[in-house]
C-alpha cells in the first residue's frame, strides 16, 4: 500500500472519538470524504487532505542517503510550524470547538508528549533572546486560541525531530554525544506557534536536551532576512502578484457564486466574507473532522470548500506561468540563502560551528524560497512542511563538497534551477556545492533580468 492510499484510507477509516480527538462532542461531525481517485493537483479534496498532513501516517525519507565514501558535514533545516487554529473566523458562526491541551491518551499520540510536556516546563527564559521568552513553551488552553498550535501540530513536529534524529544522530554522527551551543543555530520568528514547533522539533531529535545548551534567536520578519528587509523592487513584484491574484478571482464566477452563497447563510455582504479569509477557519475544520458551521439560513458545505480550494489550486498554476511571483521569491529568499551558504562554505572550510542550523518559520517563509530554488512543482507548504539542506563531503577528494536539498523527504537536489545541467553532465549523485554558492550570489540576479549584480542593486533599482 502507498503512502497515498494509506492516507486517505485513514482519514476515512479511523473512528472519530471526541475524547480522543480534543473536539468538543457538541461540534463533531463527520465530514470527511470518500477516497479521492483524481490524480494528485487536480482534485481540490485531496490537495486539502495533503495540507492537513496527518501525522499518524508514517512516510519515506531520503534525507541522509549518499554514497559510502561521502561524510555528513552540516544539515540546514527549515520548517513550517505544524497544525494550528484558525488565523480567521468566519463571522456569525461559532469558532470549531478544539482542545490545545497537550493530552498523552489522546490522538493523535507520540510517545514523547508526556516527557516534552515535563521537558519543557523546566524551561529556562534565557533560553531565549527577547521578546521569545515571554512565549508559552507548548500550548495549553482548553479551548485553542487564535493560531495556536494544536496536538496535531506538536506531533507533526516531534515526529520530524525523531525522524531525524534517527538519520543525523544516530546514523550519520552529526553531533557528538557532548555536543555544544555553538554546534546549533536556532531561530524562530515571535509566534507561540513556530517556537512551539521549533521546540517539539529540537525534542525529537534531541531528546531531554540541557537547557543551558540552546538559545533561540528572534527573527522579526517572516522572510529572514534580518537586517536586509528593505527592498523595494521587491514589493513592487509583490504588489503586482497580489494584482494577478485579484483579477483571476474576478474570472472566476463559480467562486464568486459560492462567496455569494456563504455570506448569505452567514447574512454578511460578500465582501465581509471574503475579508474573513474564510478558507483558513475552513481547513481548519476539515483538518480536524469538524462539521462546517450552520446557521439559520443554511449550512457552508463541501461544495463551497471545494470550489474554494480549486481556485487556489488554479492560482497556483497561473502564478507559475506569470513568473511575477518568481521576481518576488527571488529577491525574498535571497537574504536567507546567502546566511546559509556561508555557513556551508565556513563547514566546508572545517569550522565545527553551526552543523545544524534550524529555522522554524512559516509559509511565506518556505514557499518563496522554494520558487526561488526553481522547484516550480513543489506543493504549496503544508502544515509541519520541512526544507532541507545537506552539505556532504568527498572523503576520496576532501577538498570537494556536494549539497542535496529535500523536500518533505523527496531530493529535489536535480530539480533546482542551478542543478539540473549538471544532473545531466555528471553521473555524481550529488550537486557540487559551488553550483549552489554561484546561483545564490551571481545567478539569482541572472534570472531576474537586468543589470544588477547584487542584491542591494537588485533591490533598488529604477525602471521596474
Amino acid at each position: 500500500m502507498d503512502v497515498l492510499t494509506a492516507l486517505l484510507l485513514l482519514v476515512h477509516l479511523i473512528p472519530v472519538s471526541a475524547a480522543k480527538n480534543g473536539v468538543s462532542s457538541k461540534s463533531r461531525k463527520r465530514i470527511m470524504p470518500e477516497p479521492v481517485t483524481e490524480p494528485p493537483g487536480t482534485d481540490p479534496v485531496y490537495e486539502a487532505l495533503l495540507y492537513c498532513n496527518i501525522p499518524s501516517v508514517a512516510e519515506r525519507s531520503m534525507e541522509g542517503h549518499a554514497p559510502h565514501h561521502f561524510k555528513l558535514v552540516s544539515v540546514h533545516v527549515f520548517i513550517r510550524h505544524g497544525d494550528r487554529y484558525p488565523l480567521y473566523v468566519i463571522p456569525k458562526t461559532k469558532r470549531p470547538e478544539i482542545d490545545c491541551t497537550l493530552v498523552a491518551n489522546r490522538k493523535p499520540y507520540h510517545p514523547k508528549l508526556e516527557t516534552f510536556v515535563s521537558h519543557m516546563s523546566k524551561g529556562s527564559g534565557a533560553s531565549f533572546e527577547s521578546p521569545l521568552h515571554t512565549l508559552p513553551l507548548y500550548p495549553n488552553h482548553p479551548l485553542c486560541e487564535m493560531g495556536e498550535l494544536t496536538q496535531t501540530g506538536v506531533v507533526q513536529h516531534l515526529q520530524n525531530g525523531q525522524l531525524l534524529r534517527d538519520i543525523y544522530l544516530k546514523k550519520h554522527k552529526l553531533l557528538p554525544n557532548d555536543w555544544s551551543t555553538d554546534q546549533l543555530y536556532l531561530e524562530t520568528t515571535g509566534k507561540s506557534r513556530t517556537l512551539q514547533s521549533g521546540l517539539a522539533l529540537l525534542y525529537g531529535f534531541l531528546p531531554d536536551f540541557d537547557w543551558k545548551k540552546i538559545y533561540f534567536r528572534h527573527q522579526p520578519s517572516a522572510l529572514f532576512c534580518s537586517g536586509n528587509c528593505y527592498c523595494p523592487v521587491r514589493n513592487q513584484y509583490l504588489e503586482k502578484e497580489q494584482r494577478r491574484q485579484y483579477l483571476l478571482r474576478l474570472k472566476n464566477s463559480q467562486l464568486e457564486r459560492a462567496y455569494e452563497e456563504m455570506a448569505k447563510i452567514v447574512d454578511i455582504p460578500t465582501k465581509q466574507l471574503r475579508a474573513a479569509n474564510p478558507i483558513d477557519s475552513m481547513l481548519c475544520h476539515f483538518c480536524h473532522n469538524v462539521s462546517f458551521p450552520c446557521t439559520r439560513n443554511g449550512c457552508i458545505g463541501m461544495e463551497h470548500f471545494k470550489v474554494i480550494k480549486t481556485h487556489q489550486i488554479e492560482d497556483e498554476r497561473e502564478r507559475r506561468e506569470k513568473k511575477l511571483y518568481l521576481g518576488y521569491a527571488l529577491l525574498g529568499a535571497h537574504p536567507i540563502l546567502n546566511q546559509t551558504i556561508g555557513r556551508m562554505q565556513r563547514a566546508a572550510e572545517g569550522r565545527k560551528e553551526e552543523v545544524f542550523a534550524l529555522y522554524s518559520a512559516h509559509d511565506v517563509t518556505l514557499s518563496p524560497v522554494l520558487s526561488a530554488l526553481g522547484l516550480m512543482e513543489a506543493r504549496f507548504p503544508r502544515f509541519a512542511a520541512r526544507l532541507i539542506f545537506e552539505l556532504w563531503q568527498d572523503r576520496e577528494k576532501p577538498s570537494e563538497h556536494s549539497v542535496r536539498i529535500l523536500y518533505n523527504g523527496v531530493d529535489v537536489t536535480f530539480h533546482t534551477s542551478f542543478c539540473q545541467d549538471h544532473h545531466r553532465r555528471s553521473p555524481k549523485p550529488m550537486c557540487p556545492l559551488e553550483n549552489l554558492v554561484h546561483f545564490v550570489k551571481k545567478g539569482m540576479f541572472v534570472t531576474l533580468g537586468g543589470s544588477s549584480t547584487n542584491y542591494f542593486d537588485a533591490c533598488h533599482r529604477e525602471g521596474f
